[in-house]
């Protein structure tokens, strides 16, 4: 059984085809059409695609401003993508400790880390559930940060009713294979901001503006064009997005309620501002339990699980480059030691959900003797 499965069908293969017939296989109508409605979704009135989440991130920074001398607060367990683009801008990296439930950015610590150097804070919806966006938005104000909201994991999560994406100067979505809808490889960044849309799409393609036959070059800009071919997809994964979702949740509660009764295993919850949509199905072990043997022993048994995702701060280069040490933030340090992520996708059964709850009730029954 597969971690994810991306839900494919002729709706797809149709999309596509217009675009090998058209001729016109860069950024074209296809992604202007995908933008409009992701932007229309989140109800932002931008939407400028990427060619992945990362390029999305980094365009975003330098759109911001972000270079040498600033420092970006970065929610420490995540993808490293997210810590990286700060790196590529020539700013540092402040890692910022999670909340174990959440597996979110810990306000508490966010408000420690700032100092006169911060410049942005980027909290990580982590696996389609919001940050606290009300504090972290707060603690922002207070002190005059922007907030860029990593969304990765999160469209179609909401935070007391409003869109992730939405909740502050600009978010960054995903539409990698693991993602709620894909496109293969793809991004997007939503904002309201004009001015910052207007300098996102400058630096998306090369930082030239059209004047007539030609361009004029304005900034030193990237290629980080969607192409129209995975545009295409995008827009006919969009029509499906409202089902994945409503799937998503009703799976994740049959694997709850499947999974209630095993002991040293901690569920995921959804937060008191509601809104998780489950992107993926993350528990976490109690300590005494090897989280790598129970990897190990699902895989024996066909079923793929892996980690959550990664403490960026006992990774070698964030400890080599800025001193972190393995442990030295608590929260992510636990949830990268004891974090399984196991298959959640719209095709898997009633008797999928039941075969995950069971391998896993008799691999941690192994461990207990």
């Amino acid at each position: 059984m597969r971690l994810c499965v991306p839900l494919i069908d002729d709706r797809e293969l149709k999309e596509i085809a217009e675009v090998l017939a058209s001729g016109y296989l860069t950024q074209g109508s296809k992604v202007v059409a995908f933008e409009r409605r992701v932007a229309e979704y989140v109800g932002s009135r931008h939407a400028c695609a990427t060619s992945s989440c990362t390029t999305a991130l980094h365009l975003a920074l330098a759109a911001m401003g972000v270079g040498p001398g600033d420092e970006v607060l970065v929610a420490d367990f995540t993808f490293p993508a997210s810590a990286n683009v700060v790196v590529q801008q020539g700013a540092v990296p402040v890692l910022v400790d999670v909340c174990i439930d959440t597996f979110t950015m810990d306000p508490g610590d966010l408000r420690h880390k700032i100092t006169p150097r911060s410049k942005v804070i980027m909290p990580v919806h982590a696996f389609g559930c919001s940050a606290d966006m009300a504090a972290i938005n707060e603690a922002a104000a207070a002190a005059g940060l922007t907030v860029l909201e990593d969304a990765a994991c999160a469209l179609g999560a909401t935070y007391r009713g409003e869109p992730c994406g939405a909740l502050a100067k600009a978010g960054c979505f995903s539409f990698h294979p693991r993602k709620v809808i894909t496109t293969g490889e793809g991004g997007m960044i939503v904002t309201d901001d004009d001015a910052l849309a207007e300098r996102i799409c400058l630096l998306r393609s090369h930082g030239g503006v059209r004047q007539g036959f030609q361009y004029s070059y304005e900034a030193a800009g990237y290629n980080y064009r969607l192409s129209d071919i995975l545009g295409a997809i995008g827009l006919a994964q969009m029509d499906k997005l409202d089902d994945i979702l409503r799937r998503h949740r009703a799976l994740a509660e049959k694997m709850k309620q499947q999974m209630a009764d095993v002991p040293g295993v901690r569920l995921p919850v959804d937060p008191p501002w509601r809104g998780h949509i489950y992107q993926s199905f993350v528990v976490l072990l109690d300590e005494g339990l090897d989280r790598d043997r129970l990897v190990a022993e699902l895989r024996r048994r066909e079923i793929e699980a892996t980690l959550g995702t990664y403490a960026l701060h006992a990774q070698p280069f964030f400890q080599r480059a800025y001193g972190y040490r393995s442990g030295q933030l608590p929260g992510s340090y636990a949830a990268f030691r004891r974090s399984v992520t196991l298959p959640l996708y719209p095709q898997m059964t009633d008797e999928d959900v039941a075969a995950v709850a069971r391998a896993v009730r008799e691999a941690i029954a192994e461990q207990n003797g």
